[in-house]
């Protein structure tokens, strides 16, 4: 079972950036494919970034895309997202996940485990 825990969340102004923390807690952490994802209020999860179990490949979604970096190390169990050029559209609880294999996907329903999800709040 992996526990994971996201940080660094918070309030932040338009153009401006702010850095995720995914600590997971498995020892066999570099196994496991990460995702992040993020739900705003009255709509659906959805894929924000994606990264293998070496972090040699990366996958974004089409809104992130150029601003959104999504990295990981494996010697510290923890996985980052670091995000520039905010925008209010990027308002939302952001989640980590994991999943057991060495291949990134792109849906929710592919990954086994999460975290409880941090709030990033971009104001206009």
């Amino acid at each position: 079972q992996v526990q994971l825990v996201e940080s660094g969340g918070g309030l932040v102004q338009a153009g401006g950036s702010l850095r995720l923390s995914c600590a997971a807690s498995e020892r066999t952490f570099s196994s496991y494919a990460m995702g992040w994802f993020r739900q705003a209020p009255g709509k659906e999860r959805e894929f924000v970034a994606a990264i293998t179990w070496s972090g040699g490949s990366t996958y974004y979604a089409d809104s992130v895309k150029g601003r959104f970096t999504i990295s990981r190390d494996n010697a510290k169990n923890t996985m980052y997202l670091q995000m520039n050029s905010l925008i209010p559209e990027d308002t939302a609880v952001y989640y980590c996940a994991a999943r057991p294999r060495t291949m990134a996907l792109t849906t929710v329903n592919a990954y086994n485990y999460w975290g409880q999800g941090t709030q990033v709040t971009v104001s206009s």
